[in-house]
């Protein structure tokens, strides 16, 4: 059971670092914190005993090798403690735990950190970010999470800060600015740590940012490299520079690629077979695609980083001169499987906004297949050969004049996307990826706009509606060898949680109805549930202690559906906000 946080209840202290007299004792029965080693981070979807990194395995297939919680026993599935992040601040929450040596350390709304006492559920110490009064973040104040390395926790801030912790203490050790915050970047991203480097990337592609990729030393925070991912900047290495990425003016007009977006800013996965970085990029901006003829490289793409030199590797673009918000954002996911000859491919899977499931070579980057996952797409009619989509010209938002905004278009999916930034999983045991979809479409258009910094730059208006009238979640399993969908649930509200498999043949994913489920991970059928009480829009874990497995999520309605969804945002406006994590095991 979480404590209750007395400092939210005085005046308002923005940053602060708890620790309790039973936060104490705690510790000291933890006091041989081992240090997280690369080691530990590279072998994380094959130990069970932890999670120390986001997606369990930089690889981010979100599979575990347990199966004591499985479809027989999981009816005899119940709550071990729940803890509540407590205050005002109930926001969104959308962050992955991870655990090590007995403590679960957790962000949460408005940049705060917890680190939690397995056993018992009590907060050991609580951290709070002193924010600014004019963060412009896009899409509520969340954060996915942390990453940890040796004796330090690190997280990213709403002003666009990196701030390592003490694991034991909850102590500052570095702070580190990513970029002007009053520009209009931002950090939500949960950072990766890849051959010793800290990984992070930048939000903020409404605003007109620069969308760039950093290494930095996680024990100090200095940076090593950096590489921008719009064509024309110059990238880094050790301070020197380092090549422009691309070619100025290639695929971008006039002046309009110095402020050009393609944010990544939903964090990246690693390969360590093909020692590769891949990196989702978002949108363009401005979204009006009129103003930007031309494919607007890197913006809406899978681009793969050499770790040790910030170069970029291959590329694919999953939306070229996107029109729609379609930004490449969602998670490449490395997996193998045999082809019709026997051999072994080595692939990337990627479910994008733009509402089509891809599979690529992830060594060189070359399109494999696509296949729709939702259902109704009107702005392209399929790929050519190479991946590269067939539009549908007349579903792209009209041109604006000076003074009148272009013609609208309805398009689906809408520019929440046929996926978010919500991660799939991937079962290693029935070769299936595991989508939260969500099927809606837009009425879209352009207007004029021009760029100031720090404010907003879309050039577009919009309104959400959903494609069905009996639901707009989708979680479906996707066969990645024939773009088969196997199964599909159902769900009333859209789906905007993470997704986790096991070897137990379940598949868990949470609803904004507050239900945690889980699915058989052949048939789909609904095996257990259990409502948490606000809506889950967290990604579910699970580790064993002791012998004993745990399913654990964090709740708290939010996210970008209530602030964006136009009608969407409507139907789902009674849904409570809440903050809080809570943990399972079976009950003997």
């Amino acid at each position: 059971m979480g404590k209750s946080k007395f400092l939210n209840n005085v005046a308002k202290v923005t940053l602060s670092t708890l620790l309790s007299a039973s936060a104490i004792t705690a510790l000291s029965a933890n006091a041989g914190f081992a240090p997280v080693t690369d080691a530990d981070i590279a072998n994380d979807a094959k130990t069970v005993e932890d999670v120390v990194t986001y997606g369990l395995g930089q690889k981010g297939q979100r599979y575990s090798p347990l199966d004591q919680i499985n479809k027989k026993s999981i009816k005899d599935l119940v709550p071990v403690w729940n803890f509540s992040f407590g205050g005002e601040k109930q926001r969104g929450q959308e962050a992955q735990p991870l655990v090590k040596d007995g403590v679960m350390y957790v962000t949460a709304s408005y940049s705060r950190m917890y680190a939690i006492d397995l056993a018992s559920g009590e907060e050991l110490w609580q951290y709070d970010a002193r924010l600014p009064g004019a963060i412009l973040p896009c899409c509520d104040v969340i954060n996915r999470g942390p990453a940890l390395y040796e004796n330090l926790v690190i997280f990213g801030t709403l002003d666009a800060k990196l701030v390592a912790l003490d694991r034991k203490t909850g102590k500052v050790k570095w702070k580190k600015k990513i970029a002007n915050y009053k520009d209009g970047y931002s950090y939500t991203a949960a950072p990766l740590i890849v051959k010793g480097l800290l990984i992070t990337g930048n939000s903020g592609g409404e605003f007109g940012v620069v969308g760039q990729l950093d290494a930095r030393n996680p024990l100090t925070g200095e940076l090593v490299w950096t590489r921008p991912m719009v064509e024309g900047h110059m990238g880094t290495l050790n301070g020197k520079d380092n090549g422009i990425t691309g070619q100025t003016n290639a695929t971008w007009p006039a002046d309009l690629w110095k402020h050009g977006g393609a944010a990544p800013w939903n964090g990246v996965t690693y390969d360590p077979d093909a020692d590769l970085i891949y990196v989702p990029t978002g949108n363009p901006s401005p979204w009006n695609s009129h103003d930007r003829p031309g494919d607007n490289l890197y913006s809406a793409s899978r681009v793969a980083i050499n770790p040790d030199t910030g170069k970029i590797v291959w590329h694919f673009q999953t939306t070229p001169n996107d029109g729609w918000d379609y930004d490449g954002i969602s998670e490449l996911v490395a997996f193998e499987y045999k082809d019709k000859a026997g051999k072994t491919i080595k692939a990337g899977a990627t479910a994008d906004k733009n509402g089509f499931f891809y599979v690529l070579d992830r060594v060189t980057g070359k399109y494999i297949r696509s296949v729709p996952f939702v259902e109704n797409i009107t702005w392209a009619k399929g790929m050519d050969k190479d991946g590269r989509p067939i539009v549908n010209e007349d579903n792209r938002p009209g041109k604006p004049s000076a003074d009148k905004k272009g013609k609208t278009v309805y398009s689906t999916p809408s520019f929440l996307g046929g996926k978010n930034w919500n991660p799939m999983a991937y079962s290693q045991d029935t070769g299936l990826f595991y989508v939260p979809a969500n099927e809606w479409g837009m009425d879209i258009w352009n207007k004029p706009v021009a760029y100031k910094k720090g404010a907003a730059y879309l050039g577009a208006g919009f309104t959400i509606k959903p494609t069905f009238e009996d639901h707009i979640g989708a979680l479906k399993a996707v066969d990645p060898k024939t773009g088969e969908i196997k199964w599909t649930y159902k769900n009333k509200a859209p789906l905007w949680g993470g997704v986790l498999t096991t070897a137990g043949g379940l598949v868990f994913t949470g609803n904004p109805e507050g239900k945690l489920m889980a699915f058989d991970d052949q048939t789909g059928e609904i095996v257990w549930q259990f409502n948490v009480g606000t809506g889950i829009v967290g990604s579910p874990i699970t580790w064993s202690t002791d012998g004993v497995q745990y399913i654990a999520v964090v709740a708290g309605w939010g996210g970008a559906v209530p602030l964006w969804g136009g009608e969407v945002a409507k139907t789902v406006k009674y849904l409570n906000q809440g903050g809080s994590v809570h943990v399972f095991k079976l009950h003997k």
